[in-house]
C-alpha cells in the first residue's frame, strides 16, 4: 500500500463485503475480499478499497474487548447499581459505544472512562464511591490565562518538554533494528523558537507538515525519548466582521479525500447552517456555534478504521475533538472558507493530552483559531465567555507537531501508519512490519512552562491549600 491510496476510502465497499462487516463477522468478510481481488473482473479502485478495508477489519475487533456482561460489570463497580434496562438504554441513545463481533455486541474499549468524561450523573456516582477524584475548587487555569489574554493583549509562553515512546518488544525482535519517528514542535504559526535539546536522531524541517524526530535501526533499546523547548506567540483576536473584506483567498478550500469531501449531505447541512448569511466570518461563526450546540463529545475508534470521518459525526451526533475540527474544517472549505488543521498535545502544568484544533482564514485579519472541543466544553458548562474565546482565540498550552491532516513525514515509514492522518503517538516499526499499538506507549511531559507565573503560581497555591 502507497501512503496516496488512502484516497481509495472514498470508493464504496460491495455489498457482501458491508453485510458480513455489519454483522461482525470477520473471518467471512476477508473471504470475500480476497476472492474479489483474485478476481480479473474486480475494478482496480475496488481493489484498492479492498485492500484498505482488510487493514480496517484487522483493527476494528480489537477496540471492542467487552461482552455485555464484562462491560454492565464494569460500569457497575463503578457507578453502583445499574439495571440491565438502564444499560441498555444507554446504547439505545447513542452514550456507550458497541458493533457486533461475530453476531454478538461487543464494547469500546474506553466506553466507561468516555461516560464517565461526557455524563456529569455517572461521574457523580462514580466520584461518591471514590473511583474519580474530586472536583478542582477554585480559579480555573484557562480561564485565568484567558482573562491575562485579553487584559494584556498578548501573551509570550516558554514550555520545555520531553516525549517519549516506549517499545515492548516480543520475542522474535528482541535485537531487531527498529525505525521510531516522535512528535516535535513545527514552527509555524504561534509557535517560535523551537530547539530540540536530544543529541542524535534525524530531525525534519523546522516548518514541516508533521514535524518528526527520527530514530533510526537501533537495536539495543526499547525506550526512545526527546526534551525540547518552545516560544508560543498568541494575540488575543476580536474579529470585526464590518471589516472583513469581499476579496477572499482560496487556498485550502479543496476537497482531502478520503475525509474532507464535499458529499450532497454536507453540502446540504452546510447550507442548512449557513443560511443566507454571506460574510466568511460569519458563516464560521455559524458552523462553530453548531458543532459545539449539537454535538456530543466522545472518544473514538482508531481514526484509521473510518472511512469518511466528518458525514460519521454530522450523522451520528458525536464524535471527539479531531473528529469536530474535520467537521468544522470541511463545512468551511464548502462555504468557500479556507481552512486547515492542527494538532499535537494540550500541555500543562497538571495536565497533558492529545489533541487536535482547527484554523481558518478571514482577511485582512489572516489565520484564526478554532477550537470546537473545547468551545463545546465550555458552553455545555455555561461558561459562554471561554466558549466565545474559542472561536478566533487559542490557549498558550499546546506542542502543536502538525500543521496538516494526512501529511505523510518527510522520511516517510515504509508501512502504513497506526494513525496514517495525524501523529501524537508516534510510529514505530521493523524491518519487516510496523509496531503494533498494543506494544508501544507514549507520554508526553510539561518539564517547566513560564509566561504565565502568576497563572501557575495561583495554581499551585489553590492544590496546596
Amino acid at each position: 500500500m502507497q501512503y496516496s491510496d488512502l484516497t481509495y476510502l472514498a470508493v464504496p465497499l460491495p455489498e457482501d463485503v458491508l453485510k458480513a462487516k455489519g454483522y461482525g463477522d470477520f473471518h467471512l468478510a476477508n473471504a470475500i475480499i480476497d476472492r474479489r481481488l483474485a478476481s480479473d473482473r474486480t475494478p482496480d479502485a475496488i481493489k484498492k478499497r479492498l485492500e484498505l478495508e482488510k487493514m480496517i477489519l484487522e483493527q476494528l475487533p480489537r477496540e471492542y474487548p467487552y461482552s455485555e456482561e464484562e462491560a454492565l460489570k464494569a460500569l457497575r463497580e463503578a457507578v453502583g447499581d445499574v439495571s440491565v434496562e438502564e444499560f441498555h438504554d444507554l446504547r439505545l441513545d447513542n452514550r456507550i459505544d458497541w458493533i457486533y463481533v461475530n453476531g454478538e455486541v461487543r464494547y469500546k474499549d474506553d466506553f466507561l472512562s468516555n461516560l464517565l468524561k461526557v455524563s456529569a450523573e455517572y461521574a457523580e456516582k462514580a466520584r461518591a464511591r471514590g473511583k474519580l477524584p474530586p472536583m478542582p475548587a477554585g480559579p480555573n487555569l484557562l480561564d485565568e490565562t484567558i482573562r491575562e489574554l485579553k487584559e494584556k493583549g498578548a501573551l509570550r509562553t516558554h514550555m520545555k518538554m520531553r516525549t517519549t515512546l516506549t517499545i515492548q518488544r516480543d520475542e522474535t525482535h528482541q535485537n531487531a533494528p527498529i525505525d521510531v519517528w516522535l512528535p516535535i514542535p513545527a514552527e509555524q504559526a504561534q509557535i517560535r523558537n523551537v530547539r530540540i535539546l536530544t543529541e542524535g536522531g534525524e530531525i525534519s524541517r523546522p516548518d514541516s507538515a508533521q514535524r518528526t524526530i527520527l530514530f533510526r535501526g537501533d537495536r539495543d533499546r526499547s525506550v526512545f525519548s526527546v526534551e525540547y523547548e518552545f516560544d508560543t506567540e498568541l494575540t488575543y483576536m476580536q474579529p470585526d466582521a464590518a471589516r472583513v473584506t469581499k476579496a477572499q483567498p482560496t487556498f485550502y478550500t479543496e476537497e482531502l479525500l478520503p475525509h474532507i469531501r464535499f458529499t450532497p449531505f454536507l453540502k446540504d447541512l452546510a447550507r442548512q447552517i449557513v443560511g443566507s448569511e454571506t460574510n466568511p466570518l460569519l458563516k464560521a461563526r455559524r458552523i462553530y456555534d453548531y458543532i459545539t450546540q449539537n454535538i456530543t463529545y466522545s472518544y473514538m475508534r482508531a481514526y484509521q478504521t473510518m472511512p469518511m470521518i466528518p458525514e460519521f459525526l454530522a450523522a451520528g451526533g458525536k464524535g471527539d475533538c479531531g473528529v469536530q475540527a474535520l467537521l468544522f474544517i470541511t463545512l468551511c472549505r464548502i462555504e468557500g472558507i479556507p481552512a486547515t488543521w492542527q494538532s499535537g498535545v494540550y500541555a500543562e502544568p497538571r495536565d497533558e493530552g492529545i489533541h487536535d484544533w482547527a484554523r481558518f482564514y478571514v482577511a485582512p485579519y489572516g489565520w484564526l483559531f478554532c477550537d470546537c472541543s473545547f468551545g463545546g466544553g465550555a458552553l455545555r458548562k455555561g461558561n459562554r465567555e471561554r466558549w466565545d474565546f474559542y472561536f478566533c482565540n487559542l490557549d498558550p498550552f499546546r506542542m502543536p507537531a502538525n500543521n496538516e491532516f494526512q501529511h505523510d513525514f518527510e522520511t516517510p515509514p515504509r508501512f502504513m501508519r497506526y494513525d496514517p492522518y495525524d501523529n501524537q503517538m508516534g510510529e514505530a516499526e521493523y524491518p519487516e512490519m510496523a509496531v503494533p499499538k498494543a506494544c508501544r506507549r507514549i507520554r508526553h511531559e510539561v518539564l517547566s512552562v513560564s509566561g504565565v507565573d502568576a497563572v501557575i503560581r495561583l495554581m499551585t497555591q489553590q492544590e496546596a491549600n
